[in-house]
């Protein structure tokens, strides 16, 4: 018999095996040398634990086990037909087996000789087989993916006493995409089969495999392209673009941002091959939608089927609008950026109040805010943001209080709280109010416009005193609260009309935070249609719906006085209510497919009929024209116009239009 190596002795090997088990150290690798790769093997086995006198690997064999291994591994099986089958051919009658395993060392594969294979059972060297090197020692499989490089293991080389009467050799297969490491092939048999050249034999089916892998993956990108193109009538160049495969790979972008240039999604957003989509198992959009991040919620996904298997989505970001997503002041905690990311938009005036509210959140000198907007604009979002950014964030307390949603008689109970006995209808154990409950966190109390007159002499009091007393109770209790309150009245005119005292609103009004109505946030409309659109689906588990243009056309120039939340109930009324999945303008509500069009101001009628004496009366005038045939909707004017909305601006200011007319 021709010795396996020359550096090999069998007799050394097992001398050298037998010492490393009694526990002896110093200069016995020297007087019992194997290879280092071995020793280095050995040495983790042992401090592994790995039982030396195993006989067997562990084995997985139902029938589930073995449907699920081979549709988890289908690509690399696929990748692998080729070449198993060429060198399987020739490995007949020669004592040698090639097996396939996956990157956790799962056996999926196993052509050749077919007594070898039949001896292979004895030692679970079949389908279904793990074998690892933390459950069975150093082998040609395990140490291959331990070390990543292509290893032979010969005989009394295995660590585990009844794999001793095997040989093998393996190479690691990587994944063209990112290069890690997703199989292992190895050629395997009795000691007898053993030449140098069988470890070149299974690197280069190795790289044949990667080839394969390769070329597949190649032609599925085209694939997906292919189906995205013919199914995206609505795309278009300007949208941001990436497609995910099957494994939430990204295989194509285009009109994505620069993400080492400072962007907020920089660690949710493809930096290199390794980046990947957690891809859900359930083969839904919904369900996709559910997985992305946070910082891609902003986009419209489409599922990419091939020979009817989900196999891949697209993910549009329209108008690049997932690059133009910063914040004046970035926020400088988790808790903080996750609670602005909450606010859907990217209009400056939504951004600038954004901005506010972080430099609020953040600083500990302001312990009382204003947060000012029409019903429905979000002012909630706003308060649990003020919150999200301080040292009361977030397992301190937020408590909310709806002002307007309590009766005159309960206010002061409510706010202060009252012990026993205090009034007819009073718990008899006492009740804390609302200034205890947040004590050590945040108060919202919202319409404060609402609270009695009679009341906020007492408010101002626990503000400027930081000391609540429940009423019937003469002990004062110390709290230390930030107050934010919230109105969707003018204070000032309030205060003005005698309905709101003067020293409380300064008092609460340190700083305040405007939120711009939705008719004010230039496009944001779209933005919060699409998170709608995809939150309600989730929820629902439905599909998403699509827009018709002309059914964009009219949400774009409705003037949405529900704001926000008008607009959100009215996606969860299309998704109840349409007849499929394509929203028509007939679809919408009365008040938006076909809005009352707006009466023209006298002044402004006066002066569209009169005679134009100078090139600035007739600028004035066309300015004038185009708000009345575009019913005010200033993006519409503009671009009838011809002129940024910036520019618009500038031009109602030079010429004394009132934008309450808009």
């Amino acid at each position: 018999m021709v010795p396996a190596s020359a550096d090999y002795d069998e007799r050394i090997t097992m001398r050298a095996w037998e010492t490393l088990l009694s526990g002896e150290t110093g200069d016995a690798s020297h007087r019992f040398p194997v290879r280092s790769l071995i020793h280095d093997s050995w040495s983790r086995c042992a401090i592994g634990g790995i039982n030396a006198q195993q006989g067997e690997a562990p084995i997985n064999s139902g029938k589930d086990e073995i449907e699920y291994l081979t549709r988890a591994n289908n690509d690399l099986l696929a990748a692998a037909r080729r070449s198993f089958a060429t060198i399987g051919r020739l490995l007949d009658g020669t004592g040698a087996m090639l097996v396939l395993a996956d990157g956790e060392g799962m056996l999926i594969d196993a052509i050749g000789d077919k007594k070898t294979i039949h001896d292979g059972m004895d030692i679970h060297l079949a389908i279904g087989g793990k074998w690892t090197e933390d459950v069975v020692g150093t082998n040609g499989i395990g140490t291959a993916l331990w070390t990543g490089e292509p290893v032979f293991v010969h005989a009394a080389e295995h660590f585990c006493a009844g794999i001793k009467s095997w040989t093998c050799a393996g190479s690691p297969i990587r994944d063209p995409y990112d290069g890690t490491i997703i199989g292992v092939v190895d050629l395997s048999g009795h000691p007898d089969i053993f030449r140098p050249h069988n470890t070149a034999l299974v690197t280069a089916a190795a790289r044949e495999i990667e080839k394969a892998l390769a070329d597949h993956q190649n032609a599925e990108r085209t694939r997906l392209l292919e189906v995205f193109i013919a199914s995206a009538p609505h795309y278009r160049r300007t949208d941001g673009l990436m497609i995910v495969d099957r494994r939430g790979r990204p295989i194509y972008c285009n009109n994505l941002p620069d993400y080492a240039a400072g962007n907020p999604l920089d660690d949710q957003l493809p930096q290199g091959r390794g980046w990947r989509l957690q891809f859900p198992e359930a083969d839904t959009v919904a369900a996709l939608a559910n997985a992305l991040p946070q910082g891609l919620q902003a986009c419209n996904i489409s599922p990419l089927n091939l020979d009817g298997d989900l196999r891949g989505a697209a993910l549009v970001f329209p108008s690049g609008r997932v690059a133009r997503r910063t914040y004046p002041s970035r926020p400088a905690t988790p808790h903080l950026a996750e609670a602005a990311a909450e606010i859907v938009g990217d209009s400056e005036a939504l951004l600038a109040a954004i901005d506010v509210a972080c430099r609020v959140a953040q600083s500990k000198e302001v312990t009382s805010v204003l947060i000012e907007g029409e019903t429905g604009v979000g002012k909630e979002l706003f308060a649990r943001l003020v919150h999200a950014g301080s040292r009361r964030a977030p397992s301190d307390p937020f408590v909310a209080l709806n002002c307007g949603a309590i009766t005159r008689e309960l206010f002061g109970s409510e706010l202060f709280g009252h012990v026993a006995g205090a009034f007819t209808g009073a718990s008899r154990e006492g009740k804390p109010g609302v200034f205890e409950l947040a004590n050590g966190g945040v108060l919202s109390l919202d319409e404060i416009g609402e609270m009695p007159l009679e009341i906020q002499p007492f408010l101002l009091r626990v503000l400027e005193e930081r000391v609540v007393h429940r009423l019937g109770d003469s002990r004062g209790r110390p709290v230390d609260v930030r107050l934010i309150a919230s109105t969707n009245r003018d204070l000032k005119q309030e205060v003005a009309a005698g309905r709101f005292r003067r020293d409380l609103y300064y008092r609460i009004g340190t700083v305040s935070i405007h939120v711009p109505p939705l008719r004010e946030r230039g496009d944001d409309w779209q933005l919060l249609l699409e998170h709608f659109n995809r939150k309600i689906a989730g929820r629902i588990g439905g599909t998403l719906l699509e827009f018709s243009d002309p059914a964009l056309e009219a949400l774009q120039a409705y003037q949405w006085p529900g704001n926000v939340r008008e607009l959100r109930n009215l996606v969860e009324r299309l998704h109840v209510l349409s007849h499929g999945n394509m929203v028509e303008a007939t679809d919408l509500p009365e008040e938006i497919a076909s809005p009352a069009k707006p009466e023209m101001p006298a002044k402004i009628a006066e002066s569209t009929a009169a005679p134009i004496i100078s090139f600035e009366d007739a600028e004035r005038q066309a300015v004038l024209c185009a708000l009345t045939a575009e019913g005010g909707n200033l993006s519409r004017v503009a671009q009838r116009l011809g002129i940024s909305r910036p520019t618009l601006y500038r031009k109602l200011d030079q010429f004394g239009i009132r934008r309450g007319f808009v």
